[in-house]
């Protein structure tokens, strides 16, 4: 079983992966940017919830928007815990409204939570992935950068880039033999408080002058929910289960990408033609070595390790 730091595990997808993770065994880092004032609710949820199902979970503090408490929050997964398998990049904020209506300073902050915050995680727990010589890296992107629906593209562009990272930086972890994946939900318009705590933009006089678009803003998430496939539970759920799913798989087995898309949007056929095309790119500038990731120095459950 794997030591697992989630980040932004106070609701939604990282909330139901942090209680899916800890049935399955494994020892659950729960992480919050404020876990003993605006999120104390949520970690007592989460502590009652492992004592309820006999798991092993601990929640620490961890603001995506800081170096210093990315820092804070890995040494203090190691000191406590002794190892570190995998890390979940999970937090995220959603944006909603006209594009231009955003002032620059509004798009500088998303992508400061939800790109530069991977980032930051990242730096904190390389240094022990590389030196152990395996982990996991799992990042919780989305099919939007594929779908690209309206009224959403401030956060589209920001999966965008928390996507491109992701594949950036994979290549540089695998000669250490950490892998990658790259979970994508589809659209998620229950069980999450992505929609109720969406950010608007910051300049009303900009936002006044699309007024007439206003009808097909209010009918989002209408619109969203009726394509839904009849019969599926379009939950954040399933999401956590495939999370599960993957990181049980043995080292190099796991997928590049998983798509949960309750849509059906056709998300990973476009996927598939990417991957290739990349794949060859990279192959023919004669680097095909950092498209996979080397064999773990450590064997899984040998001695100060877990399994990744």
């Amino acid at each position: 079983m794997s030591t697992i730091l989630i980040t932004g595990a106070s609701t939604g997808i990282g909330n139901l992966t942090a209680q899916a993770l800890t049935r399955a065994g494994h020892t659950v880092w729960a992480s919050m940017r404020d876990p003993y004032g605006q999120d104390d609710v949520h970690r007592q949820e989460l502590l009652d919830f492992a004592a309820r199902h006999g798991g092993t979970l601990h929640v620490v503090e961890l603001d995506v928007t800081s170096q210093e408490s990315a820092d804070a929050a890995v040494g203090t997964v190691l000191r406590d815990g002794g190892d570190l398998d995998v890390v979940i990049q999970n937090a995220g904020h959603l944006y909603v409204g006209y594009t231009e209506a955003f002032t620059a300073e509004d798009i500088a902050h998303l992508f400061d939570i939800n790109v530069i915050g991977a980032h930051r995680v990242n730096r904190a727990v390389m240094p022990h992935l590389r030196s152990r010589g395996g982990g996991t890296l799992l990042y919780v992107g989305s099919t939007i950068i594929v779908t690209t629906p309206p009224f959403l593209g401030p956060y589209a562009a920001s999966k965008a880039a928390f996507d491109t990272l992701a594949v950036a930086t994979s290549y540089e972890a695998n000669p250490f033999g950490v892998e990658t994946c790259i979970v994508m939900p589809g659209a998620i318009t229950k069980g999450t408080q992505h929609f109720p705590n969406a950010t608007r933009a910051g300049d009303s006089a900009v936002s006044a002058a699309y007024a007439e678009l206003d009808p097909l803003v209010a009918r989002n998430e209408e619109v969203t929910s009726a394509l839904f496939v009849p019969g599926v539970d379009p939950s954040p759920v399933g999401v956590a289960e495939e999370i599960t799913r993957i990181l049980a798989l043995p080292h190099g087995a796991k997928p590049f990408r998983s798509v949960i898309d309750y849509t059906e949007s056709g998300v990973e056929a476009v996927n598939d033609v990417a991957r290739a095309t990349r794949e060859n790119f990279v192959q023919r500038m004669g680097f095909g070595e950092l498209l996979t990731p080397r064999q773990q120095r450590h064997a899984a459950g040998g001695p100060g390790t877990g399994s990744a």
